[in-house]
């Protein structure tokens, strides 16, 4: 048994939620936030067999996109540094996932 936990971003969050139930994954999902955008985020726990892991690995591959964003600076950050301008907005890419994939000593179901 393994624990597949998904961040993905929240676009990608309603679409990842109906192919897991299409394909019969169990999956909890947590609103979560990243640090470097502040942007929301889901972050989906989902308990599955080894022989499956692969499958839900596939799943979140295919619905979940990267995307390019342009950023601006936080209000009241000085972007010019002793010479060195930061050049904003600045195009960052964001999205896509981040997956662990974790051993399970002992799964119980009540």
């Amino acid at each position: 048994m393994k624990l597949v936990i998904a961040i993905v971003q929240d676009k990608d969050s309603d679409q990842l939620s109906n192919q897991f139930i299409e394909h019969d994954v169990r999956a909890t999902k947590l609103a979560s936030s990243g640090s470097f955008l502040r942007s929301g985020n889901s972050t989906f726990l989902i308990g599955i067999d080894d022989q499956r892991v692969d499958e839900v690995l596939e799943i979140i591959k295919h619905v979940s996109k990267k995307r390019r964003k342009f950023i601006t600076p936080p209000v009241g950050v000085d972007t010019h540094v002793e010479g060195v301008r930061n050049n904003y907005p600045r195009q960052v890419s964001i999205g896509g996932a981040t997956v662990f994939v974790l051993d399970v000593a002992q799964f119980e179901q009540y």
